[in-house]
């Protein structure tokens, strides 16, 4: 896992070991180290958007291409888990 401040620049499971709770239990480490994170990910990588979305995260906007100007549109990303979780109606209560 690549943190840059609250941006997950990169994550990466072995794929021995993907759907055992490796790349969630990073996520939340990263959460615990920043708050809530960012994260872009290639439009082309379903099974990556599916993962950021299973961890809470959800889209805010798409560029046409990578950061290299490369022809791979990247989905961008932002963590709303703490956001829902703050927001859990318990506000304001005495």
């Amino acid at each position: 896992m690549g943190l840059g401040g609250a941006s997950l620049e990169a994550l990466f499971i072995e794929p021995n070991f993907i759907r055992r709770g490796g790349g969630r239990r990073l996520v939340e480490h990263a959460r615990r180290l920043n708050g809530p994170l960012v994260v872009s990910v290639n439009e082309q990588n379903p099974k990556a958007l599916e993962f950021y979305i299973a961890c809470g995260f959800e889209v805010i906007a798409r560029s046409p291409v990578d950061d290299g100007g490369r022809p791979f549109p990247l989905l961008h990303m932002r963590d709303t888990s703490v956001i829902s979780s703050a927001s859990n109606g318990s506000e304001g209560r005495l």
